[in-house]
């Protein structure tokens, strides 16, 4: 009796009951992931340049060399993950060891001494590097772990709309306090201060996750007796054509992402004239995605992740096309605009619930569960295509002949500008329509669970 008792303890299908309190405190670790995240990606390079007394080239290879050392840490963590053994689980508590260390890491890059300049750049360089190494550690845990508290495919979906709406919570807190907060205190001290603050919200939403969480999905008896070798793990992943897709799709995502996001400015000003028209822009992208959430849990549970994503990336060509329509209008480009912010909120909403999905049909098919690689090799195309998205920017720009000096660019400059902002985004939305038509995991995720379950018993 007790061997049996000891089997059902570790049967990676016994789920209990995950509540909606546990999926929203899962859903906090967004905000502390995206408060960091946020803080970096939008004002560290103004912080470095402009209040460092960094120069941009310098700073320009720093971001380079990181995001390739950020690509190589991802598939490092993943395998890492897969092996941890600990009485919190396996992914839970690496959430408990880098929660303090990732705010310290955020203050830190924002905390540039008054040394000489060969001193700012060795100290950006380690910050930096130590930011993405803790930054890496923190959010492959945190992926991985929705996978392991469940394995119902509703809950990981409700899960997910939980941290899409702390996810664009903390984009708007970052975006809209940080400028103000820091210029009110000013100067470097007010850099320090803020982003402390962001930094103390971190690490108390990740602690917050790791004690209120619970690992679910455990290491089956019968299947998964040791620790698997990265050999296994590898080739069990790309036998697994599901993970393949979404992570594909990942990279065309975020590559349009990159693009949309970081184009638009030039749009603003170039194309509307008036670069103030980026802040209307790029909230009427974000807010109405927080009204989108408060409607999107029964579309998913009737519908499916995969037909309500599905859903999302035809409003990025159909908002292409509106745009389309008269490229100078403000109107339209707003309207064109909302559509596709909408397919941000519904692409984060599901994406992650989906990827960890194919985890499932990986066990299904080679016998193997991996899923910190799944994760982290899904991360590394969303880096990939991020990456990507914001590259093709800079050198469709210069195929176009852009030039920064000037108030008004030329014709073939224009050009180039509209393209990115409308016709490139279509050409990938249709990509990853494309893609999205191959997807079926949805449809047969029931049956797989109920084979595992057999196999196991």
């Amino acid at each position: 009796m007790s061997l049996k008792l000891q089997e059902d303890k570790n049967n990676e299908f016994q789920q209990n009951d995950l509540g909606h309190k546990e999926m929203i405190t899962y859903g906090l670790g967004n905000l502390g992931i995206l408060l960091a995240w946020t803080m970096v990606g939008s004002f560290l390079l103004y912080y470095y340049t402009d209040v460092a007394g960094i120069a941009a080239g310098v700073v320009g290879t720093l971001m380079l060399l990181a995001r390739l050392f950020d690509g190589v840490t991802d598939i490092g963590m993943g395998i890492i993950v897969d092996k941890t053994k600990s009485k919190h689980g396996k992914a839970r508590p690496w959430l408990l060891w880098t929660a303090v260390p990732l705010g310290v890491a955020t203050v830190l890059l924002f905390t540039v001494p008054d040394i000489s300049s060969n001193g700012k750049i060795v100290y950006i360089y380690f910050t930096y590097f130590l930011f993405i190494l803790v930054y890496t550690m923190t959010s492959i845990s945190y992926k991985t772990l929705l996978g392991l508290i469940t394995m119902d495919q509703l809950k990981r979906s409700t899960t997910g709309v939980y941290g899409a709406f702390f996810n664009i919570s903390a984009q708007l807190l970052v975006t809209i306090l940080t400028i103000p907060i820091a210029e009110a205190i000013g100067g470097q001290i007010g850099w320090i201060l803020t982003a402390t603050m962001f930094s103390l919200l971190v690490a108390t939403a990740l602690l917050t996750v790791f004690r209120f969480t619970k690992e679910r999905v455990g290491i089956s008896i019968k299947e998964q007796k040791n620790n698997i070798p990265l050999k296994v793990g590898v080739k069990a992943l790309f036998k697994n054509k599901y993970w393949i897709m979404i992570t594909i799709f990942c990279v065309v995502g975020y590559t349009n992402f990159g693009i949309i996001q970081s184009a638009t400015v030039f749009y603003a000003d170039y194309i509307l004239g008036n670069n103030s028209y980026y802040s209307l822009i790029a909230l009427v992208m974000t807010v109405p995605g927080l009204l989108i959430l408060l409607i999107i849990y029964p579309f998913i549970k009737k519908f499916g992740k995969r037909n309500v994503l599905f859903v999302g990336t035809t409003l990025i060509v159909l908002g292409g096309i509106i745009k389309a329509i008269n490229p100078t209008d403000l109107t339209f480009f707003l309207v064109g605009s909302f559509l596709q912010g909408i397919n941000t909120t519904l692409f984060v909403a599901t994406i992650y619930a989906l990827i960890n999905d194919t985890a499932e049909y990986g066990l299904w098919k080679s016998r193997v569960r991996t899923q910190g690689l799944v994760n982290s090799g899904a991360s590394f195309g969303m880096k990939v295509g991020t990456g990507v998205g914001t590259a093709s920017i800079g050198w469709l720009l210069a195929f176009g002949g852009y030039d920064g000096s000037l108030t008004i660019q030329s014709d073939s400059a224009n050009q180039m500008i509209i393209v990115l902002n409308i016709y490139l985004p279509i050409i990938l939305g249709i990509l990853q329509i494309i893609l999205l038509l191959f997807y079926k995991l949805d449809k047969e995720y029931p049956q797989i669970v109920a084979d595992l379950k057999q196999r196991q018993s």
